[in-house]
């Protein structure tokens, strides 16, 4: 067992809310299906880790949502970099361990993935996995500190770079984990979809989509 825990910090599938960059390929239903899916999928790698406490971030209700072996807390905060320094916090403070934040744009991600990641976070002080779109799919940390987020960039094509700035300016010197895409765009989600396994919910959603014969690339 791992001394460790992981968050997945996530909006609740909500048409209109999340995964609005698909529209107006997809309608915002079938965008919502695609967030919901990905996030089980991504729900699903989290449970194979062998780590001590599992944890959903949520924006939204968490009906339907949260699996066997999963805490739940409520996200707070106005701008992303508030929420991610408010989840971090919150996480330590009803459970003191490691904390290993992930996204659920990135369903793709393998617990075999997951499992490394912990591993270096436990053996260095913080853990970063940069994205395809010059974000960050996941970050590792062993305490909370608000001034790593506070007033870093969010959502641009240097948001991980600026992230990992921060970080080494705070006196952490991150191990880098495996780069992975994010589900922003179609393009996305098709490049995303051709790397999941047969039984993944997003894998079927995009086949019910007949994304490549339906939607541009």
């Amino acid at each position: 067992m791992l001394e460790a825990q992981i968050a997945v910090i996530a909006k609740a599938p909500v048409p209109g809310r999340v995964k609005t960059r698909l529209s107006p390929a997809l309608s915002p239903e079938q965008a919502a299906g695609v967030a919901h899916a990905a996030l089980l999928d991504t729900l699903d790698a989290v449970a194979q880790v062998p780590v001590r406490r599992r944890l959903l971030v949520l924006d939204g209700s968490p009906e339907g949502l949260v699996p066997d072996g999963f805490d739940v807390l409520a996200q707070r905060g106005c701008g992303l970099d508030e929420r991610l320094a408010a989840a971090y916090t919150d996480a330590f403070a009803t459970c003191e361990l490691p904390t290993l934040l992930i996204g659920m744009d990135t369903p793709q991600v393998t617990s075999r993935v997951l499992t490394a990641a912990v591993t270096a976070l436990l053996c260095g002080s913080a853990v970063l996995g940069h994205a395809d779109d010059g974000g960050w799919w996941a970050l590792g940390l062993h305490a909370p500190d608000p001034a790593l987020f506070l007033g870093v960039p969010m959502s641009t094509d240097r948001t991980g770079l600026l992230q990992e700035q921060r970080l080494r300016e705070r006196g952490l010197q991150p191990t880098r984990l495996p780069r992975l895409r994010d589900i922003d765009a179609v393009a996305d989600l098709r490049a995303v979809a051709a790397l999941l396994p047969e039984g993944s919910r997003l894998a079927a959603v995009v086949r019910r989509l007949e994304i490549d014969l339906a939607l541009s690339a």
